[in-house]
């Protein structure tokens, strides 16, 4: 069912992997891959074994974006999906009882990201040899898949159907009519053609009706409106998840005035009762209207016709039975664990203060008890697991060997008197070599101080920490590795899944403070960062060693041995890994901006990297130009003053 396009036949642990973790199926098992042993390329093998759907996530976009690429090069004949949240901004609601402050949820969603999502969850249900990449956050509340799945509808060429009916089916599951902007989720009608603007294809579908018969249907250029090709038939799914039926809005909507007649007599605040009523009257009103209400997720109990408590619908229940697989698992778990808490916190507080009411902690990401129940058939894939998916795993396999020879790096201990002087001197031999650094600090406060300290020094730097958005990470890191900047200072975000074989040297400032940042979990994987690149080295900046420093260095030694014994034995010499320089999905996703950025977290650019950046907002604002986006070539000229005035 899948193909596998392989660069290279399986070497090293990789055979062996590949074999234990297909003989495993269906089951739990860890795969346990130093970083540069192939990880991604062993599963891509075990999938191209299974016959059914598979679900990969991923801690985080970035992470996920990488991963979405690396298996469309391997499946370019299967379809590989991409689900990660659609906000390029997102501030939830929320209430602050000290301060007496209600917080409105403030959004800024990205169309292109949202297109990627249904075409994902549309992929699922039509075609079973799909892949999908997906972070964390898919365990959030979605639609219902079997509303889903039953509004959709088949158009076929010779079908009798008459024009009204045709738009009213459009309507009736999201759709709208817009002759003007042709958005996703559109229609226009232009006389016996109607033009519908799917929100998961780029093509727009032509429905041509002859009275009451379709006489075609083609997919057409969106912009040069040419035919592209000719279809006997079309599946057309609900432009949004959200999407039920008129009866079941009926019936949430007499369920949420009832949820509300029997809560109010219970609440004996004055305040909170005529604000609670007020607020749900003015959303009923709105729902009754419009059939849409803001906020209206915090009703999807109603909607979905759930129970209180009941899970809620998320992506995985648009598989039926597939194969799950949780990258860098000793982060991506933690985090599923933690998402729960975090959100029934907050709406504790709106609950209790009559902003919201009771049934909106239902409107939830799924416990990890419920995420549980997901687990019949998984592998847990990282460096360094953690004793969740060691004790949950039938089998845990390793993959030491990595099959380019490559050794993890040579670790040395530098005290932190004179490490400034010591760390600018290693930085500069490795750009001689044309080779990149990653430093890796306790605070953000430090990242900003050590990149500003090695800019007086004229090092071309940037520092990365949580403050910069996803979509200017990724940025950074792309600039990293294209050699605008030689050195990158960044505290937990660079420890993980990166993939940056351009990275020869890794320094950890403060490695002997014993913390999560820097355990030996922790101290493996920032390690690892340096291992795609035989002329790697690592430096520990500590006045002594801790237990976590020890438990690192000894297993990067066994680690070191195992593989060069092999390097001997087959007459191997380590080779760097190479990966092209792309941006990955962000070639095709136009990040939007972000909203209220904040001074501090705007990178420190040098000289040169800022002329550089110059001339790139040029060649954009010039592309931009060119295919009529005024409003883009608009916005990336203001970046260009801005920044000018920086010169």
């Amino acid at each position: 069912m899948f193909k596998l396009h392989a660069p290279f036949p399986p070497a090293g642990d990789q055979p062996q992997a590949i074999a234990e973790l297909s003989s495993q199926r269906p089951g739990k098992s860890t795969l346990l891959g130093v970083t540069g042993s192939g990880k991604t390329y062993t599963i891509a093998n075990v999938i191209a074994q299974q016959k059914k759907p598979v679900l990969i996530l991923s801690p985080n976009k970035t992470l996920a974006a990488q991963l979405y690429e690396e298996f469309s090069l391997f499946f370019p004949e299967n379809k590989v999906g991409y689900f990660v949240s659609y906000y390029d901004y997102y501030q939830p609601e929320s209430y602050l009882p000290a301060q007496d402050l209600y917080i409105p949820k403030e959004t800024r969603i990205n169309s292109e990201i949202e297109r990627l999502r249904i075409e994902a969850t549309a992929s699922i249900i039509n075609r079973p040899d799909t892949i999908i990449i997906a972070s964390v956050s898919c365990i959030y509340s979605l639609g219902n898949p079997y509303d889903y799945k039953n509004l959709s509808f088949k158009l076929s060429v010779g079908q009798n159907i008459s024009r009204s009916a045709l738009l009213h089916q459009l309507i009736a599951i999201q759709y709208e009519r817009n002759d003007i902007e042709k958005d996703a989720g559109s229609f226009q009608v232009y006389g016996p053609v109607v033009e519908v603007q799917l929100p998961y294809q780029r093509e727009v579908l032509a429905i041509e009706l002859e009275g009451s018969t379709i006489v075609r249907l083609t997919w057409n250029d969106k912009q040069n409106h040419q035919v592209i090709k000719e279809l006997d038939s079309a599946l057309i799914f609900p432009a949004k998840h959200f999407v039920t039926t008129e009866e079941k809005k009926v019936k949430a909507f007499a369920s949420i005035k009832e949820e509300l007649e029997a809560y109010l007599p219970t609440v004996e605040n004055l305040t909170v009762r005529e604000r609670l009523k007020t607020r749900v009257e003015y959303d009923l009103e709105m729902i009754k209207e419009f059939g849409y209400c803001s906020g209206i997720e915090n009703y999807s109990v109603h909607f979905d016709d759930r129970s209180s408590g009941e899970a809620p619908y998320c992506l995985f229940d648009f598989f039926e039975n597939f194969l799950l697989v949780i990258d860098e698992s000793h982060i991506a778990i933690p985090q599923l664990r933690g998402m729960y808490a975090g959100d029934a916190a907050r709406k504790k507080s709106l609950i209790e203060y009559g902003f919201r009411l009771p049934s909106a902690r239902d409107n939830r990401p799924l416990k990890f008890e419920e995420i549980e129940t997901y687990f019949s058939d998984v592998i847990f894939v990282s460096a360094t697991p953690g004793d969740y998916e060691i004790s949950k795993s039938q089998k845990v396999v390793e993959q030491i060997i990595r099959p380019t020879g490559l050794v993890d790096p040579e670790i040395h201990i530098h005290p932190r008197e004179g490490q400034l002087d010591r760390l600018i001197s290693e930085i500069r031999a490795t750009s001689a070599q044309s080779f990149r650094t990653l430093i890796t600090v306790m605070t953000k406060k430090q990242a900003e101080e050590l990149a500003r300290a090695l800019e007086e020094r004229q090092l071309r730097v940037c520092y990365l920490h949580h403050a910069l958005k996803t979509p200017e990470r990724t940025e950074i890191l792309h600039k990293l590795r294209t050699g605008v900047f030689e050195c990158l200072v960044g505290i937990n975000l660079l420890r993980e899944g990166l993939d940056l074989p351009e990275v020869a040297l890794v320094a950890i400032m403060d490695a002997d403070l014993e913390s999560f940042l820097r355990d030996k979990r922790s101290l493996i994987q920032t390690i690892g960062r340096a291992a795609r690149n035989s002329h790697s080295k690592v430096l520990f900046f500590a006045d002594r060693i801790t237990k976590s420093m020890q438990a690192a260095l000894d297993e990067t030694a066994r680690r070191r041995e195992k593989q060069m014994a092999y390097n001997k034995e087959h007459s191997i010499t380590p080779t760097s890994t190479a990966r092209s320089v792309t941006k990955s999905i962000t070639n095709k996703v136009e990040f939007g901006k972000r909203a209220k950025p904040k001074k501090t977290a705007t990178p420190i650019l040098s000289q040169e990297a800022r002329e550089q950046e110059l001339k790139d907002l040029e060649t954009k604002m010039q592309e931009a130009a060119a295919r009529l986006d005024f409003e883009e070539a608009i916005r990336l000229r203001q970046r260009w003053f801005d920044l000018q005035k920086n010169i």
